[in-house]
Parts: C-alpha cells; sequence; structure tokens
C-alpha cells in the first residue's frame, strides 16, 4: 500500500438525508445481526442463566415460578451488586427459596480458558462461552493511579476486515449476548476481587470500561445496549455512562441511536483523513464515507467540551503519517468537541505495516496540539502477550452458514 494525495473529500452521489436513509439501513443492520444471534443463555438441563435480563425480565420470571417480583429486586442486588454466583450466598433470601432458585437458575460467568499479566501488568483473559466459542478481554491499569479501563469485545470475530488489525483477519462467528458482554466484566472483577461494588465516593479499581475490544459493537447493538444498561443500572455495578466509552469504526445509522439511547462517550477508529486513503485501511469507509461519519459526530447529542468525542488514528509509517495528513485531520475535526489519541501501529505476525517513527509521531502530534486538540500518543500496553489495540484475536472458527457481503 502507498501513501495517497490529499483530493477534496470526493462527493458521493447519493446524499439523500438521513431519517429514511439511516431507518432502512438500521433496519437492515438488524437483520443481519441476527443471521449472527448468539445461543440462548440456558443449559442443557433447561436451567436459565438470569445474568443479562432486564429487571422486568427477572421479574416476570419470578412470577413463572410462583414468586413475587420483589424477588428480581433481591435478586439483582445479589448479582450486580454483590456479584454472588450462588444462590446459597444470598443471605437475604430463605433457604428454600435459595434452593428453589437454584433448581430453574444459574448465575454464571464465562470461563476463564486462559490468563495473562504482562510485565507492564496489563492482564488479558480469554474467555469461552457456553458453545465453547471465545473471545478476548483486557484489563489496562493506569500507570498514576489504581484503577484502570476493562476493554470489553462484542462479538466472536470481526466482519470489517480493517487492514492494519489482527482482530479483523478473524472472520466474523458470531455475536455476544447481553450475559456474555456484561459477563466479561464481571469475570474480570473477580479477578481482581472488585465486590461488592464500589459506591460513588469509592475508588474503583476496574474503574471505566471501553468497548474496543473483538468486533463492532454498534453491528450488534441491542446486545451491547441491553449489557450497557444492566451496567450502568444504579442498584448494581453502577458505573455511570461518562465511564463508558463505544469505539465504533463508523456504523453511521446506529451512531445516532446509541447516543440518543446511551448517552455513552463515543470514540471513533477514524485512522486516515480522505476516503481515498480510509477505504483502503478501513473499508466500511466505502460504505459511510467520511463525510457522513463527521456529521454523524456532529449530531452526537452526548459529546460537549466536558465529554469530547475521541479520534483513534493509528500511525502507519509512510501511509497516513504525514504533516499534510495532520493538517487534514484537524480540518475535519476543526469544529467538533474533540481529541485524538495517536497509537503506534503494534506489529502482529503477517502484518505488512511498520509504525511511524518517533520523529514523525511527534511532528504529526504537534500540529494537531498547536490546533487545539489534545493528541496524546498512547504507549502501547501488553505487547508480549499480544493485548495492545488491534491484537487481540482467538482460535474460534465460524461455524454458520457464511454470509455474503459486509455487514
Amino acid at each position: 500500500m502507498t501513501a495517497v494525495t490529499h483530493p477534496d473529500i470526493r462527493p458521493r452521489i447519493n446524499s439523500v438525508a438521513s431519517d429514511d436513509l439511516n431507518a432502512a439501513e438500521r433496519e437492515r443492520i438488524h437483520a443481519k445481526s441476527a443471521l449472527f444471534a448468539p445461543p440462548e443463555a440456558r443449559l442443557a438441563d433447561g436451567r436459565r442463566d438470569l445474568v443479562g435480563l432486564s429487571r422486568e425480565e427477572l421479574a416476570a420470571l419470578m412470577t413463572d415460578i410462583g414468586e413475587k417480583p420483589f424477588r428480581a429486586k433481591q435478586l439483582w442486588h445479589w448479582i450486580y451488586h454483590q456479584g454472588a454466583t450462588d444462590f446459597s450466598a444470598m443471605t437475604t433470601i430463605a433457604k428454600p427459596m435459595q434452593a428453589k432458585l437454584a433448581e430453574h437458575f444459574i448465575v454464571s460467568r464465562p470461563e476463564t480458558a486462559t490468563e495473562q499479566t504482562s510485565v507492564d501488568e496489563t492482564r488479558k483473559f480469554l474467555f469461552r462461552f457456553r458453545d465453547g466459542q471465545e473471545a478476548e478481554t483486557v484489563y489496562i491499569p493506569d500507570r498514576r493511579e489504581d484503577r484502570g479501563a476493562v476493554c470489553i469485545s462484542s462479538q466472536v470475530g470481526c466482519t470489517l476486515s480493517c487492514t492494519f488489525c489482527h482482530t479483523g483477519t478473524q472472520k466474523l462467528v458470531r455475536n455476544l449476548g447481553p450475559a456474555e458482554i456484561v459477563g466479561q466484566f464481571m469475570a474480570a472483577r473477580d479477578s481482581y476481587g472488585e465486590w461488592p461494588s464500589p459506591s460513588a465516593d469509592m475508588p474503583r479499581y476496574l474503574s471505566t470500561i471501553v468497548l474496543m475490544g473483538m468486533g463492532e459493537p454498534l453491528y450488534n447493538y441491542e446486545n451491547v445496549a441491553k449489557a450497557m444498561r444492566i451496567i450502568m443500572d444504579g442498584e448494581g455495578i453502577a458505573l455511570s455512562r461518562r465511564r463508558i466509552t463505544l469505539s465504533t469504526s463508523g456504523v453511521v445509522p446506529m451512531m445516532d441511536r446509541c447516543g440518543e439511547e446511551l448517552g455513552i462517550n463515543l470514540a471513533i477508529s477514524l485512522h486516515a483523513v480522505t476516503n481515498d486513503q480510509r477505504d483502503q485501511i478501513v473499508p466500511l469507509n466505502r460504505k459511510y464515507p467520511i463525510e457522513e461519519l463527521i456529521a454523524a459526530c456532529r449530531r452526537y447529542p452526548a459529546a460537549s467540551n466536558s465529554r469530547r468525542i475521541t479520534f483513534e488514528y493509528i500511525m502507519l509509517r509512510g501511509i497516513n503519517d504525514s504533516e499534510a495528513d495532520a493538517r487534514e485531520l484537524v480540518r475535519l475535526i476543526r469544529d467538533l468537541p474533540a481529541k485524538v489519541n495517536l497509537i503506534p501501529f503494534n506489529p502482529w505476525p503477517g502484518s505488512n505495516f511498520q509504525p511511524s517513527t518517533r520523529q514523525q509521531l511527534a511532528k504529526f502530534a504537534n500540529i494537531v496540539m498547536d490546533a487545539g486538540f489534545a493528541s496524546p500518543i498512547r504507549t502501547p500496553r501488553g505487547q508480549d502477550i499480544l493485548a495492545a489495540c488491534g491484537q487481540l484475536k482467538t482460535e474460534s472458527e465460524r461455524q454458520r452458514r457464511t454470509v455474503s457481503g459486509d455487514a
């Protein structure tokens, strides 16, 4: 791949506005997503997993077994505030009721197939789900404070095929369900002993969530949204929406919905500043070009000076790291509340890219900073255990019929 010149953003023939087009696109995305639906969260013996259910679904299950809906509130507290997985540990519930619950239900975690800790204390989990499929989750501790971010996966594999990304070389197998998404965070908390949930005035070691692991979260929006609502519920895990960031490669029709319904922070995997360039690096751009992506960022309701949109930009030597690229990036985001994360490329087996030089990284960052945007150069973490940005991949293989075309 060679560096490209910087023509004006090329016109797209169909620029029909948005609402009808977005509604139709959302329907198409939902229909495609259904083809990769997760398996039902139920054991072979018929017991239902309570993790991943909404409060309403939990109350309905209690009614189904002849119990009062208030039981749902008790269970919610024990599952999401206390972190209990055994009904016998739920001491505010009478023993006969504990036995009845155990007869019908389970409170599960994904199986930890492997757990690796890097020399820099980054920790990577390979989680195995009930059907044998796997996904990776990474905890990245802050270098200065006793806190850190849990990087959560939303799919097994990925459908986007971004050329710099190791994860993108693993074809999409299926979406993760709400129990599997919430379960990653809960299992990470198990590993660090962070139960019960810290109250608002207490420090949290696992303080933030970034939906930046395997998969494109907006191609699995329903399951991701349900999981995030559970995590944000004030009587359980109680993580603020300001502490959750969803990273997307630019699924424009779903960005508006995410902003309106969840109001969590937004990160954009931009990585290039012209359509010709981004078409090569992030193929999704052929469907939702830069001008549509930036327009969706302007509409994002949760964006403000205190909650800036983060633009992720991986620095590829001789591809997208010139001073001209930096100036074009500034032009693109000039009227947005934004920051730019510059990410040194993390090599992986079989990749053809090279990381930008330190000198070029510094030149690029200075141009962006001089324009008034924060542009930290991200320090690679967990490289020795392949836990850095773009390095996640498992051995899970597609086991359903192939669906033609991109999602």
